[in-house]
């Protein structure tokens, strides 16, 4: 159910923003009023810096994610922003760089959205620990309580989990208010239960007058902070049965208050020092002279000593924004991105309730192997750095990494406390796994050629006894080349020189994958010989949109997104294109594919730096006038007689702004090789025809 009550907003000199269609007021379609009217955002560069101010300009706390492709619905209206280029500390969303009001028509499939953790404070307070009490919630700089009926068990699941208290035991009426003047909070939560955050339950005004008290099951009872501003700063006291006790140390550091934090799960000690005397109390001592070496899990594993003497109360401010690594039941995910297939990808774990990467910092086959056997994906083939399968975004989570190998989990292996690098994500690491599998046609087109798989780190073919056309129809299908296919016997797409993985594969009409059909074991000599390998043809659309074709090449390293050295996207990683053969007609077909104009320059040897991964092209041969580098003839597939310094490059003379309304809005949705075939057109002059169309219609 989308949120129903009221809508977040803010006003600076007469602009508003707000949030709607989401599941609670702290998350949803952001949305902008100017000149009176209400227009979206769109999705440009939008990022984490970006989600951060709409957060804090709504009151809804940090952002936790920074959504495109219009996650909460298409809006309406005109688009207000483009290209918001935040920095996270700016008061409002149009007080950063921008295109400029209006500056830029997009269509509404691209406005942005975000997901922000809600209040700015959460805490239990008056219940004798950090895990139970009465709830109260601070939006901005103003603490209100929570009443009874606001509250059922869901939302006390919810609560404990976010403050890391463990699960829900019991939520009770507490004592009826007294005084009229301490502010309430006026909206009942309705939750799910498995939220990740209070804020996210939709909620709605209701009234009461009685105090909402919940118990949790607890991680920290035998220590808490009190007085302080949340459950992360404070005095620092300790359990002593019925009561609770203070701790004074002459030598109180911050090694003492890392300890402090871990145990409290609040990240690590951002500040230790002593409280004024008129604010050390007079109460009990639990302990004193505590002697910390920081790496302790818990206060009572330190030298301490029981005293009654009273020195000094020490109070600690932990910086939660940097969390030590504790992963419960509810929070364990591990996941493996832009690597197309689940067993190959960047690695990202989920902390704290944001997805993050690794630092590729020592990280190597040991490291991997404890991930794809986590990840069910057999052993490790290779350990990939320097964000071979894409540059990640938000958090760094953990850092020099140094599984042995032989652990359960990532969470398991040595490494830096979570938060802590040194890093940029153009250092995040990633695997490929054994099990990883990808299929493809060789030595005919995208939809036509010899049948071949990739297990266990190399390309094999696959051999076709028993083979049916139903089967051959399902590797179409599975290719996206349509719903009909032919099995060739006359080996027209030549011989193979790997293993030969597979054999006996039978199909059902229920399949649409090849993986879910049935076949002997895996087996790196299944043919008797070569004469068994299968080779296919397909009938039916071509597999790819013009969107994908652009999605999958980009320039890196030059002075703008129109110059740089070429790159290309496939089999789950970029690679670059050699610079055999390569010209001013192909650099062309390129600068044309990125929106760039035309090419000024069709540069080879690296100009723009050498590159990484695998050689996925070369001899290019365009004539200048195709819609696609993948319409040019070429030698494909991991250029045997290049190396990275033979990377090739291109300066194109246009900018991509001008040109992305032309790209995105048209392409999107076009596949350009059906419009070629339909409207009898070719080149450029094609394209510019439909788009006066469409503008017209």
């Amino acid at each position: 159910c989308m949120y129903s009550g009221h809508v977040l907003r803010r006003t600076v000199w007469g602009d508003e923003l707000k949030l709607v269609n989401g599941t609670g007021p702290c998350s949803g379609r952001v949305e902008v009023k100017h000149e009176d009217q209400w227009g979206t955002v769109c999705d440009g560069d939008w990022n984490r810096e970006d989600a951060e101010v709409v957060c804090k300009q709504v009151g809804c706390g940090s952002a936790v994610q920074a959504l495109n492709r219009a996650p909460f619905g298409e809006g309406s209206g005109p688009t207000w922003l483009y290209r918001v280029e935040c920095r996270g500390n700016e008061s409002a969303l149009w007080n950063c760089p921008h295109t400029g009001w209006g500056g830029f028509t997009c269509p509404h499939y691209f406005d942005v959205g975000v997901i922000c953790s809600g209040f700015s404070g959460l805490r239990l307070s008056g219940g004798g620990t950090a895990c139970s009490g009465h709830l109260k919630i601070k939006r901005e700089e103003t603490w209100t309580t929570v009443c009874y009926s606001y509250i059922n068990f869901n939302a006390a699941s919810v609560i404990c989990n976010e403050l890391r208290c463990g699960q829900a035991v019991d939520v009770s009426r507490g004592v009826h208010f007294r005084d009229r003047r301490e502010l309430l909070w006026q909206e009942e939560f309705h939750c799910v239960g498995n939220e990740t955050h209070l804020a996210h339950c939709p909620r709605m005004l209701h009234r009461s007058k009685a105090l909402a008290t919940v118990v949790c099951s607890g991680l920290a009872e035998s220590l808490r902070l009190s007085d302080g501003q949340s459950r992360c700063d404070g005095r620092v006291e300790i359990s002593l049965g019925d009561m609770w006790g203070r701790v004074l140390d002459d030598d109180w550091n911050m090694n003492d208050a890392h300890v402090v934090c871990r145990q409290l799960q609040c990240g690590i000690a951002k500040r230790a020092y002593y409280l004024p005397r008129s604010e050390r109390g007079i109460g009990p001592v639990g302990l004193r002279s505590v002697q910390c070496d920081g790496n302790e899990t818990q206060l009572m594993l330190c030298k301490t000593s029981h005293s009654q003497v009273t020195i000094a109360t020490y109070l600690l401010f932990c910086n939660t924004s940097v969390a030590e690594p504790v992963f419960d039941l509810n929070s364990r995910q591990i996941r493996l991105v832009n690597g197309t297939k689940r067993c190959a990808g960047r690695v990202e774990l989920y902390h704290d309730g944001v997805w993050g990467t690794i630092c590729d910092d020592n990280w190597d086959l040991s490291d991997a192997n404890v991930v794809c056997r986590q990840l069910g994906c057999g052993y490790a083939i290779k350990a990939l750095d320097s964000a071979h399968y894409g540059e990640g975004s938000g958090q760094i989570w953990l850092d020099d990494v140094n599984c042995t190998g032989s652990e359960s989990n990532l969470w398991a292996c040595p490494s830096r406390a979570c938060g802590l690098h040194n890093c940029q994500h153009k250092e995040d690491a990633g695997v490929l796994c054994s099990e990883f599998l990808a299929l493809r046609l060789m030595n005919g087109s995208d939809c036509a050629g010899r049948l071949e798989v990739f297990y266990n780190g190399t390309w094999g073919s696959i051999c076709s006894n028993r083979m049916s056309q139903l089967t051959a129809i399902t590797v179409c299908k599975h290719l996206d080349c349509g719903d009909g296919g032919e099995i060739e016997r006359d080996f027209k797409y030549g011989r193979g020189s790997g293993p030969t993985w597979l054999d006996h594969i039978e199909c059902t009409e229920q399949h649409s994958s090849l993986w879910q059909c049935q076949s002997d074991p895996w087996n790196p000599q299944s043919c008797g010989t070569r004469a068994e390998e299968t080779h296919i043809s397909c009938a039916g659309k071509y597999k790819s949109t013009f969107t994908e074709y652009r999605e999958k090449l980009r320039v890196v390293g030059g002075e703008d997104e129109c110059s740089g050295r070429v790159e290309i996207w496939n089999q789950g990683s970029w690679g670059t294109v050699c610079d055999d053969s390569w010209d001013v007609a192909d650099a062309n077909v390129v600068c044309r594919q990125l929106g760039c104009g035309s090419a000024v320059s069709a540069l080879s040897e690296a100009a723009f730096g050498k590159g990484t991964g695998p050689i996925w092209l070369e001899k290019v041969h365009c004539k200048g006038t195709e819609l696609s580098l993948w319409d040019c003839p070429s030698k494909p597939l991991l250029g045997k007689n290049c190396d990275h310094k033979e990377d090739a490059a291109v300066v194109c003379s246009g900018s991509r702004l001008s040109y992305d309304s032309f790209n995105e809005a048209v392409y999107e949705e076009i596949d350009y090789k059906v419009m070629k075939e339909q409207q009898g057109m070719s080149g450029l002059s094609g394209m510019c025809v439909l788009f006066s169309s469409r503008e017209t219609n």
